[in-house]
């Protein structure tokens, strides 16, 4: 299960609306790479693919391929605007090592 604040919903609705589909759903996966082996990666799609899960908070609809959800269970899915930088934060408790700027992280 993911958990995603309610800062971080109010970004998702306005960056939907920002792109003119309100109905997509922000895609929240793992991806090789970054400096500590395994990156986040977001993407807003129109539909989930057949292995999704499809969660939903708020009219907000999230979609986690099978991989990912495995390594991103509990996660949660933050929003900052602070002095030190704008952007969404991962805060994955499966998580053994992340680099500096949070982003990536290993298992």
């Amino acid at each position: 299960m993911i958990e995603v604040t309610e800062i971080a919903l109010k970004q998702i609705k306005t960056l939907q609306e920002e792109s003119g589909d309100k109905n997509s759903g922000l895609r929240i996966g793992v991806v090789g790479g970054g400096c500590s082996g395994l990156s986040y990666k977001l993407d807003f799609q129109k539909e989930p693919l057949p292995d999704d899960k499809v969660l939903e908070k708020e009219g907000v609809r999230l979609f986690v391929d099978p991989k990912s959800s495995v390594l991103i269970n509990g996660l949660v899915l933050d929003y900052s605007g602070g002095l030190n930088g704008t952007g969404f934060t991962f805060k994955n408790p499966n998580a053994t090592k992340s680099c500096g700027c949070g982003t990536s992280f290993a298992v």
